[in-house]
Order: C-alpha cells, then structure tokens, then sequence
C-alpha cells in the first residue's frame, strides 16, 4: 500500500518505525492541535503534553523555519529565535506556511514538507518514549521515537515551548 502523505512516505522510506493513528476531524474545531490531543489522550491514554504541533514561523531575513512544540503550550518566540540562530522570529503568515510545506494549515507536519527547513523541537519530547505529531492532514497522526523526529528534521532542541 503507498503512503498517503508525504511524511508517511518518508517514514516508509527511512524504514522508521512509528504507529498511525487516524480519527475524524471536526471540522468546527477551534484548534486542530487541541482536538488531536483530547482524541488521542482518550484513545490512547497519552498525556496531552505528549501530542506536539507543528509551527511555521518567519526568521528576521524574511526566511521560514519550523518551531515544534506541545499542543499545551504557546511557542516562546524569544527562545525559538535564539534556538533558531536569529535574532527575531514571528508566525508565518497562513499561505506561506502551506505554499512552503505542501500541507494544509492544520495537518502541517514537520517531515515530508516540500523544502527542507530549519527546525526546533522543544527539548520536552526528549522526555518522552514516543511522542505524536501531524501525520501530513487533519485527522492524521504519527507517533514515533523523538530522537527519531530530530534525526529525520535535523532539528535542534531547546526549550522553546512557554507554559
């Protein structure tokens, strides 16, 4: 069976182990990131901090990179920027962030996005096993191996999330 997002391909591809987790997205749901979170800690009995989002933002030379962090949290832009090596960091505007990844807003996931971005990972999922992330559409969840995501994105982590 082929993959049906690129990030799945890349998973597949990279023979990375992970789990799929699908479920219907309501399509009057306030946040996309919230409404994975309470489905999957239903489902799966994982924490909500556990369940991680996935953030395009816009460097100071008008340059994207991808910031991740739990659902739970806000990004912290201060410690994204420096995590980032800039000196100030904003959300990318809604289109940019599509046009860039190849993804819907919403169903962004940080692997298999068109181009290759700079990427931080809040240094939390470091404490987990496994941690979930968009699978590449709403509706659509990864769980695998943090280490796994880090490898994968070339990300760096720091604590980037704000509570």
């Amino acid at each position: 069976m082929a993959a049906s997002t690129p990030a799945l391909a890349l998973l597949t591809a990279r023979k990375v182990a992970h789990t799929v987790h699908s479920y219907d997205h309501d399509a009057r749901a306030q946040s996309y990131g919230e409404e994975a979170a309470r489905i999957l800690v239903e489902r799966l009995g994982v924490r909500p901090e556990q369940v991680f989002k996935t953030l395009v933002v816009e460097r100071a030379d008008r340059s994207l990179a991808v910031a991740i962090v739990p659902v739970t949290a806000m990004l912290s832009l201060k410690a994204a920027a420096a995590a980032l090596s800039t000196r100030k960091i904003a959300m990318a505007d809604r289109a940019a962030a599509e046009r860039s990844s190849g993804y819907v807003f919403g169903g962004i996931s940080p692997l298999g996005q068109r181009r290759s971005l700079p990427t931080a990972i809040d240094d939390s999922a470091l404490g987990f096993e496994t941690i979930l992330c968009s699978g590449g559409r709403r509706g659509l969840e990864i769980e695998l191996a943090p280490t796994d995501l880090i490898g994968l994105t070339r990300a760096t982590t720091a604590p980037i999330a704000a509570h």
